[in-house]
């Protein structure tokens, strides 16, 4: 027979043949470094240039060539020949410059006209014409740099012209005529010399002034300043989609983003402050054409550009259009005529506007529909929200009305619009849902649409268009539109069952709010908000029943946002009932029929399940309403509240093995730890509620799928009532009470054993020495005497040699466990002792040590507590 080492000696064994491996891996690692070093040839030497498909090798550039071709050495990049003289012509131009400014500011009075004229003249045609010389030397970084400086000094001589030729005009008519030549002169430049790239731009800023300046220098209503801002924002868009050099036309861009949204706010603001419906109209017209020019702009821009005009359009037109009827109605219902003007741009998917373009429209209207219902967040959060301040008065007399339910102090009269808002938007939704498919064949020709004379498909790239538009399809993408599924799965938008549940979502959520805000801005009764509330709740119920039933659309966005939505409405109607005691009554019980109901009539899985807990949770509730109504305090209710688990246990029996079992069970479990914390005031209603709890997991674990865990539990709960009994009763010797339990438990446990080897020790020992070593282990920690811990500890001793000896996992932990802590109570006042007579120091240090040493042999520490587990796991 072949002899089996020890583990350990096994261990060792193993862990030396890996170092050695380890090592002999090393050697040839290295060994086999060095001859791959001495087989490499060495990199040959060519002259610069050498052309290895000379030799048969292929040349860079050549199908299957490499991007470097072996052999080659590129030739050496001479340097610039002129670098040295570059940087001194653009110092001597920085000093020349530097000096015209000294002298134009400092000595300019000491000259007569023409001598001024004249310098500055010179000076400033020196500094247009150096870069034209410059240029032809190949010194484009210098002409740039002079290029520069020839800004300054052109704008030096625009002061300089009207602090001395034209000193008593208007500042800001003068800026804006200088500002109109400079544009043009540097426009001129610009294009003369075409290498130049600070030209252009430098001419589209200056282009930004001479409108704006030119209306402020007039004195011009604020409207015409609207005017200068968007003619001078057309104007930038003209450049940026013709402009020449990247430069100009990304200034112009920039330049006209600010002025069409400076303009826009302009419009937007003379809108919303007109007195009427006749001064809405001129700023009116200025944002209609900013539409207009947004459009025309989208028209031949680039995707993401063409989006954001139809964004901007379609907002200018609804301000423009809205703005009218708004100045007509009163404050409150100025967002529904926005919100009206709103939705009309809906109808561009049949229009002849480019897809990017329509698409931003769409957006638009979109962000228009979010304003309005943001809107309407302070009022459904206040209709939510306020019940909760009920809870500090509960039953504290029928309110009013409705608005003092909720105790807010919104000013309703200014939202009175905002029910209609919600249950427009409501409708329109709920109608998508309706005719979802009518939708999707209108809205195909916008979708399929190719953007004019692009030739590209919908994602850009040609050849990837859809059948529609003209373009082949890409290989495995079919040509089927989007909202059918033909687009490929990375690029893939939002599917038509998806998009058609979303509709039916927002409706949903949207009709409810409406309906909610509808009671407080008309400030029903109490009893009618309270009723009708309770109503919503049944029917968002009914429409998650039947939707997940149904599944018709494919889509679960329906009946999950009823079944969140119908827990909302819950929770805020059952907060909003607390306020009179009938209504608490009358409303959860409504509220746990409901959610029963449901339960009942919902199809298996997750909402079956969540409406049983929530019917469980209304049960709960009703339990402690009757102890209140009894006039019962808090603890001597909690009985009372023990009567839902009590059903949860036998609802759990009744169903077995269903799936919302579980769940009603586990919310059973939390309404009795509710009740234990109202019993925790007073002992002896504690000792009572955790027996009962004990008697409920014991009834739990008959059923053989909950005992693993009902069973421990409730023989924790009952051990734990009989501590709380004895303490209550203020037992000094509990050994008298628990020691004869113990010893037929033991008796029980051992008879247990013998019929069942394989039975756990806890099981069979577990509940009887916990029943004497803890209650005793707790007294023994508050007793002075020296009678009670001695003997707990001979007692916790024999208990874990026995448990070592016989190999019981349960005695061995519960009496080392308890002599652990019996002996750490005798020894802890000298702890104290000689903790204070230490240094400061000492402490840290040795907890410094014992982590090093800890650190240091880690992997041994882990291996012994593997051996360990592996040894307790082995005991029964």
């Amino acid at each position: 027979m072949e002899h089996v080492p020890p583990p350990a000696e096994e261990l060792a064994r193993l862990d030396r043949e890996l170092a050695e491996l380890d090592a002999r891996r090393a050697q040839l690692l290295t060994r086999r470094a060095w001859l791959l070093a001495a087989l490499r040839p060495p990199a040959p030497t060519a002259a610069p240039g050498w052309n290895p498909s000379a030799w048969g090798a292929p040349a860079a550039g050549r199908p299957g060539a490499p991007a470097q071709p072996w052999g080659y050495v590129p030739p050496k990049q001479p340097s610039a020949p002129r670098s040295a003289q570059n940087v001194l012509l653009t110092l001597g131009g920085l000093l020349l410059t530097v000096a015209a400014i000294a002298f134009t500011l400092v000595s300019w009075g000491s000259m007569g006209i023409g001598g001024r004229s004249a310098v500055l003249a010179a000076v400033t045609v020196g500094a247009l014409a150096a870069p034209v010389v410059l240029l032809r030397r190949g010194l484009t970084a210098t002409a740039e740099a002079l290029a520069a400086l020839a800004l300054v000094l052109t704008l030096l001589d625009a002061y300089a012209v009207h602090a001395v030729a034209a000193p008593d005009t208007d500042g800001l008519g003068f800026t804006a005529v200088a500002a109109a030549v400079l544009a043009a002169l540097w426009t001129a430049y610009g294009l003369a010399l075409g290498k130049l790239h600070l030209p252009l731009p430098a001419a589209v800023v200056l282009a930004q002034w001479p409108l704006l300046f030119g209306a402020w220098a007039a004195g011009a209503p604020a409207l015409v300043v609207g005017w200068a801002l968007l003619a001078t924002a057309v104007l930038d868009g003209a450049i940026a989609l013709w402009g020449k050099g990247t430069g100009a036309r990304v200034t112009a861009c920039l330049g006209g983003s600010v002025m069409a949204f400076s303009a826009l706010m302009v419009g937007l603001t003379l809108s919303v402050t007109a007195s009427g419906p006749l001064g809405a109209l001129a700023p009116g017209v200025l944002l209609l054409t900013a539409a207009a020019a947004a459009l025309a702009g989208a028209w031949r821009a680039p995707r993401g550009f063409a989006r954001a005009g139809g964004v901007v359009a379609g907002l200018a037109v609804v301000a423009a259009v809205g703005g009218v009827p708004a100045a007509v109605v009163p404050e409150g219902w100025r967002v529904l005529a926005y919100l009206l003007v709103g939705l009309a741009p809906a109808a561009v998917v049949r229009a002849r506007l480019p897809r990017n373009a329509a698409i931003g429209v769409l957006v638009a209207s979109a962000a228009v529909v979010a304003g309005a219902l943001v809107g309407a967040l302070p009022g459904l959060a206040a209709v939510l929200l306020g019940p909760v301040t009920l809870l500090s008065d509960v039953w504290s007399g029928s309110p009013e009305g409705f608005r003092s339910a909720v105790g807010s102090t919104l000013p309703w009269s200014e939202l009175a619009a905002t029910p209609v808002v919600l249950a427009l938007v409501a409708g329109l939704l709920g109608a998508a849902y309706r005719w979802w498919p009518s939708l999707a064949r209108i809205a195909a020709p916008l979708i399929a649409r190719e953007e004019p004379g692009s030739g590209t498909g919908p994602t850009g790239a040609p050849g990837t268009g859809t059948p529609e538009a003209g373009g082949a399809a890409a290989p495995g993408v079919s040509g089927a539109p989007w909202y059918a599924g033909g687009a490929p799965a990375a690029r893939r938008r939002p599917s038509g069952a998806a998009l058609r549940g979303a509709a039916g979502a927002g409706a949903a959520v949207l009709g409810w709010g409406a309906l909610l805000l509808s009671g407080a801005v008309l400030d029903v009764p109490y009893a009618v908000a309270v009723a009708g509330e309770t109503l919503l709740v049944a029917g968002l119920l009914a429409l998650a029943v039947r939707g997940a039933g149904s599944g018709r659309d494919g889509s679960a966005a329906v009946p999950v946002t009823a079944l969140v939505v119908a827990l909302a409405a819950a929770v805020s109607t059952g907060l909003l009932s607390l306020a009179c005691e009938g209504a608490s009554y009358a409303v959860f019980g409504a509220l746990t029929a409901l959610f029963a109901g449901a339960a009942v009539r919902a199809g298996a899985g997750v909402p079956r399940a969540v409406f049983a807990v929530a019917a469980t949770v209304g049960g709960t509730v009703l339990s402690g309403f009757a102890g209140r109504s009894l006039g019962l305090a808090p603890h001597e209710a909690a009985p009372l509240v023990l009567l839902v688990p009590a059903l949860t246990v036998l609802f759990g029996a009744r169903l077995r093995r269903n799936p919302v079992a579980l769940p009603v069970e586990l919310t059973g479990a939390l309404g009795a730890l509710v009740a234990v914390a109202l019993a925790v005031p007073d002992a002896p209603f504690l000792a009572l509620v955790l027996a009962l709890c004990g008697v409920l997991a014991a009834g739990a674990a008959v059923r053989p799928e909950r005992r693993p865990v009902a069973g421990y539990l409730a023989a924790a709960l009952f051990v734990l009532a009989t501590w709380v009994r004895l303490a209550a009763s203020e037992v000094s010797f509990p050994e008298a009470y628990t020691l004869p339990v113990t010893v037929p438990a033991l008796v029980v446990g051992f008879l247990r054993r013998r019929k069942d080897p394989e039975a756990s020790s806890w099981t069979a020992y577990g509940p009887g020495l916990a029943a004497t070593l803890l209650p005793s282990l707790a007294v023994a920690w508050t007793d002075p005497d020296w009678q009670r811990p001695l003997l707990l500890g001979v007692a916790a001793l024999v208990i874990t040699l026995l448990g070592a000896r016989y190999r019981l996992q349960a005695l061995l932990l519960l009496g080392g466990a308890v002599l652990a802590l019996d002996g750490l109570h005798e020894l802890a006042p000298y702890v104290v002792q000689v903790a204070g007579a230490l240094p400061r120091w000492l402490p840290p240090a040795l907890a410094g040590l014992l982590l090093l040493v800890v650190g240091a042999t880690y992997e041994q520490r882990l291996r012994d507590a593997r051996r360990l587990k592996d040894a307790l796991g082995r005991m029964r």
